[in-house]
C-alpha cells in the first residue's frame, strides 16, 4: 500500500505583470495557507519521505511552507516536468522518483492536479488552490503506479473548510 499526497500550489501573486507565469510568487493568502497544509498533514501523521514538485516559484515555495511544518527533515525535488503537467506525466514523476517512500507528495497546478485525482480515484473534484487529495494506492512499488487500479480518495481539504 502506497500513500499519494496530491497539493496544489497556493495562491499566487499577479501583482507584477511583468513576471513570466513560471516565478510568480504566493501572495498573503498563499503564504498563510500553505503552512496550514502542512500543520493539517503533520496532524493527521500523513507527512511524506519524499515531496517532488514543479520548479515554479509558487509551487516550490509552497512545498517549502508546508514542509517546514513537519516535526522531521523531508527531501525536497523539483522537476520541470510538472510544470502545465497533464496526469500522465504526475504518474512517471510518482513512478521515477518515488523511490523507497510509502508516502509521496507531488505539488503542482490545475489542470492537471485535479486529473490526477479524477484519473487515481475516479472522483471528481475541483482542487482549489492549496486544496490537498490524499490518495491510498493498492501497490507495493511507485512503478506500478500507472498500472494500478482505481485509488481510494481518503482524504480532500480545501483551506477554506479549515478551522482559521
Amino acid at each position: 500500500m502506497k500513500t499519494l499526497l496530491i497539493l496544489r500550489h497556493a495562491k499566487s501573486s499577479w501583482d507584477d505583470p511583468g513576471l513570466r507565469d513560471h516565478e510568480r510568487p504566493l501572495n498573503r493568502r498563499g503564504k498563510r495557507d500553505a503552512p496550514r497544509m502542512g500543520r493539517l498533514i503533520a496532524e493527521h501523521d500523513l507527512v511524506p519521505e519524499r515531496i517532488v514538485s514543479s520548479t515554479a516559484e509558487r509551487a516550490r515555495t509552497t512545498a517549502e511552507l508546508a514542509a517546514a511544518e513537519f516535526d522531521e527533515d523531508v527531501e525536497i525535488e523539483t522537476t520541470r516536468h510538472l510544470y502545465g503537467a497533464p496526469p500522465d506525466e504526475y504518474i512517471e514523476v510518482a513512478e521515477e522518483r518515488g523511490g523507497e517512500a510509502e508516502r509521496l507528495m507531488v505539488v503542482g497546478h490545475n489542470p492537471g492536479i485535479t486529473a490526477l485525482v479524477t484519473r487515481l480515484t475516479g472522483e471528481t473534484e475541483y482542487m482549489p488552490t492549496a486544496a490537498l487529495a490524499v490518495v491510498e494506492l493498492d501497490i507495493e512499488d511507485w512503478s506500478e503506479l500507472g498500472r494500478a487500479g482505481e485509488g481510494h480518495l481518503a482524504a480532500f481539504w480545501r483551506p477554506k473548510g479549515l478551522p482559521s
